[in-house]
């Protein structure tokens, strides 16, 4: 009996002990209270955010405005919606809070524009047989004159070998189609390696500016990004067409912005989505994560990049085109290459 009483006391006391973690795990992650996150938050874009000045944003005002949303007895699913609220005023796409239950994001960057794309019209072009190397699928179009490649997203791997194997299997092209339409970025080494196969020598792409206090002037100097041609692999000098949409975003953008000051490279479709920060991540009291631009990239002469890179070449799906199943943007760029012969002097010229 004394026994049992004995297993019986250990057993009711790690009980105890168990459900006294339990509670303090709850406590560790509950602690925070709605107030506190709100102020963490704003905070930490109040310091660190690289485009308030350039936006034109008002954080002081916005924090007055959303500090009446908070209130102590709100649950977490609720606080979530309001600071997600307030991230979205700073109108960036790689500004985002993530909790265990969602993710805050800012869309209309690209909502408010035409598609000017379509996938499915895409596979007239494409068609079933054509190659994949890497994240890149490629094929051969106007009875084998014109190359085209169609890349939709940076996140997808594309290696030197890759790119060999692609460039050799349009030698005897006159021109190349470069389609990043939807591409919404990803790793900014396959964007730089992809642009360095059109280089000659090197090329001076823009500036970084990185953020050096918590006023939203404190930025270093800008010191200059450059790209060099790729050595000992298959170069490309003959005409190439870049085909954009608003949807192409972050490492798209720094892809269209390195490829449009090349002479024999024209950009043509839509304006881009931007996304010029180099994103950063942080963490609130409660656990959840937010990311938002802490350094901004600049152009080559130091213009802002944020919202998009216009294209050389404006043109917008036809909706009679769609119709009969063809892509304006695409079919007018096949043209312009025919017509240049291999001869970039012969493209229309950048704006």
């Amino acid at each position: 009996m004394n026994n049992f009483k004995k297993k019986t006391g250990r057993w009711l006391l790690g009980l105890c002990f168990a459900i006294g973690l339990i509670a303090c795990e709850d406590t560790v992650e509950y602690t925070s209270s709605p107030r506190e996150n709100f102020e963490a938050l704003w905070q930490i874009l109040d310091e660190n955010y690289c485009f308030f000045e350039y936006k034109e944003v008002d954080w002081d005002e916005v924090h007055d405005r959303y500090e009446h949303q908070i209130v102590d007895t709100m649950d977490q699913f609720a606080l979530f919606d309001v600071l997600g609220d307030m991230l979205a005023e700073l109108k960036d796409g790689h500004t985002n809070l993530s909790s265990p239950f969602d993710m805050s994001r800012y869309w209309a960057w690209y909502e408010d524009y035409p598609d000017n794309f379509d996938e499915k019209i895409l596979e007239n072009y494409l068609g079933t047989d054509y190659r994949i190397a890497g994240g890149m699928r490629y094929r051969t179009l106007a009875d084998e004159q014109v190359g085209y490649i169609y890349y939709p997203s940076f996140s997808s791997g594309v290696g030197e070998t890759n790119l060999d194997y692609i460039l050799y299997q349009f030698k005897d092209c006159m021109g190349l189609i470069i389609d990043i339409r939807n591409n919404g970025g990803g790793v900014l080494t396959y964007s730089d390696r992809i642009a360095a196969r059109f280089i000659e020598g090197s090329l001076l792409t823009g500036y970084i500016q990185h953020k050096t206090g918590p006023g939203h002037d404190e930025f270093s100097e800008p010191y200059a990004l450059t790209l060099a041609a790729t050595e000992g692999h298959t170069l490309w000098y003959r005409p190439v067409i870049v085909l954009t949409n608003r949807q192409c975003y972050s490492s798209a953008n720094d892809f269209v912005q390195a490829m449009r000051l090349l002479p024999q490279v024209r950009t043509m479709g839509d304006k881009t989505g931007g996304g010029s920060g180099f994103p950063y991540n942080s963490e609130l009291p409660n656990g959840w994560l937010v990311r938002f631009s802490a350094s901004r990239t600049l152009g080559v002469d130091y213009e802002q990049l944020e919202f998009g890179i216009e294209p050389d070449i404006p043109i917008a799906m036809k909706e009679t085109d769609a119709d009969a199943g063809k892509d304006t943007i695409l079919e007018t760029a096949i043209q312009l290459l025919l017509t240049a012969q291999g001869d970039p002097a012969r493209l229309p010229a950048k704006k």
